[in-house]
């Protein structure tokens, strides 16, 4: 203590610190036990750590430059998350969200100069009239206590709004000229993935403050949505940038099998719902890829699906063997599944096995790998090599 506290004071001051730790914290959320578990993995055995528990359904993490996490709950709440698996209470000023469905808070993201400019990036379902919804992105400040987006903003909006709450995707990515892709899926509409006077079904190319980039593949054409990047679309939940190469690479839920992984370029038609590697859930054929060849091609595709959602393109230093690997999360494969590429051609695949749903899956700064678990009692585990 110093000179001028007396063990009274000095006592009421650690309980007052304790009760500002106890008040920053959720009484609904569970702080992590950092169980380790161990499973195998071409790098051999990895631990397996959990980091938080309690998380009603997490969709997405992103990591601060101080080593905390913001995490999304799809019901409409933004955490920060510590190392050591504090879980804060929700972060103020994130937008209204639909949470019906699939819908509510999905991605987060910092901008490129986040240093600078303190400015988070949000996906969401946002409510429209008459129970209607789209997918929609919105930024803000993160004050410097990360208690707060500021001035938070609605930059762009999927139009039209459409009945139903399901397939709105959606993830974020900044390209390496900093613009940024949403991705988005077909609403289960089917056809307007096809339409390009809609948003639905499509990827998005937006400046940081969601203005469109002139050079936009349909800038110019009549009818046209011009924040359009390419379209034909299912549920696209899984993005990521090639950290190399500057591509954007997309895993997309098919129907009844069919998933596929994708590169996503300028301009191209990539399908649905008019060509599937999957059939229709009542069990209606759809024509393969392949009997339209003026369709862009899949990367590799999943029959039986995988459900992906989440990705990054690991270049990390913990795992040597798996650096250009995509590693992509998996609801159905309750894992995490590691494809390996030739170029732009598929090379190899991985199932790391964790036993639960995987709903996004994240490059930490030490190189180690978190996953966000699906459900209403969600998980962030930690993937490392074991000791």
């Amino acid at each position: 203590m110093t000179h001028s506290q007396t063990p009274t004071t000095s006592i009421r001051a650690s309980l007052a610190v304790l009760l500002l730790a106890t008040a920053l914290v959720s009484p609904s959320v569970a702080f992590a036990q950092r169980d380790i578990r161990q499973v195998e993995s071409s790098s051999g055995p990895l631990n397996v750590a959990t980091i938080a528990t309690g998380l009603e359904n997490p969709w997405a993490l992103a990591f601060l430059p101080d080593g905390r996490m913001l995490v999304t709950e799809r019901p409409g709440r933004l955490r920060v998350v510590t190392p050591q698996g504090e879980v804060s209470k929700p972060v103020s000023g994130v937008p209204q969200v639909f949470a019906r469905g699939q819908g509510g808070l999905l991605d987060v993201v910092l901008a490129p100069d986040f240093a600078q400019s303190r400015m988070v990036y949000l996906s969401f379902a946002e409510p429209g009239e008459s129970n209607r919804a789209g997918t929609a992105v919105a930024r803000g400040r993160l004050n410097d206590a990360a208690t707060a987006l500021e001035s938070t903003q609605v930059i762009f909006r999927q139009e039209p709004k459409v009945d139903g709450g399901n397939h709105f995707g959606s993830r974020l990515v900044f390209s390496t000229d900093g613009k940024l892709f949403v991705t988005m899926a077909d609403r289960f509409k089917f056809d307007p993935a096809q339409d390009l006077g809609s948003h639905i079904g499509k990827i998005a190319r937006l400046n940081a403050d969601g203005s469109v980039p002139d050079d936009n593949p349909f800038v110019g054409r009549s009818g046209a949505k011009r924040e359009i990047w390419s379209y034909g679309h299912r549920n696209i939940q899984s993005a990521a940038l090639d950290p190399q190469s500057g591509a954007l690479f997309v895993a997309e839920m098919g129907p009844a099998g069919g998933d596929e992984l994708n590169r996503a370029e300028a301009g191209r038609n990539y399908g649905w719902p008019l060509v599937s590697w999957g059939k229709h859930y009542d069990g209606r054929d759809i024509p393969d890829p392949p009997t339209r060849p003026d369709f862009a091609g899949s990367v590799h595709q999943w029959t039986p699906v995988i459900a992906p959602s989440g990705m990054t393109i690991y270049n990390g230093g913990m795992f040597p063997k798996w650096r250009g690997s995509v590693l992509i999360g998996g609801l159905r494969a309750q894992g995490v599944v590691r494809v390996t590429l030739d170029g732009d051609k598929f090379g190899a695949e991985e199932r790391i096995a964790l036993g639960v749903r995987v709903r996004d899956v994240r490059q930490a700064p030490d190189g180690s790998i978190y996953t966000v678990t699906d459900g209403p009692q969600g998980q962030i585990l930690r993937l490392s090599i074991k000791d």
